[in-house]
């Protein structure tokens, strides 16, 4: 019993350098994958939150015109702001058109 114990102990346990290596490929393949795929997350988490602004900008707009009309030229956001329509939290400065054809009105931010 004594001896299985001391061969048990000593008995090196450890990496060889090919599983090291092994070890490092598979996370460099991990890596090389992930990175793209993080950049494409970005990207369209920045298209997602435009697409969203510009629907809050035409909600600002649609409740802006409950109280008050619409110039054919659009009215902009810093104007929704001053009305207390809109948060000052948009970087740019967008105007919202209106349009009406055939009883259907739309919105477009330019």
């Amino acid at each position: 019993m004594r001896n299985k114990i001391k061969q048990l102990l000593k008995k090196e346990g450890g990496f060889t350098l090919i599983e090291l290596l092994a070890v490092i490929a598979i996370l460099g393949f991990i890596v090389a994958i992930s990175i793209p795929l993080v950049g494409n997350l970005i990207t369209n988490a920045k298209s997602d939150t435009d697409a969203q602004q510009e629907a809050l900008v035409i909600d600002a707009a649609q409740m802006y015109e409950i109280e008050n009309t619409i110039p054919a030229a659009g009215v902009t956001t810093d104007t929704l702001e001053k009305a207390g329509f809109l948060e000052s939290d948009i970087e740019d400065t967008l105007t919202v058109t209106k349009s009406t054809v055939d009883g259907k009105t739309t919105y477009e931010v330019n």
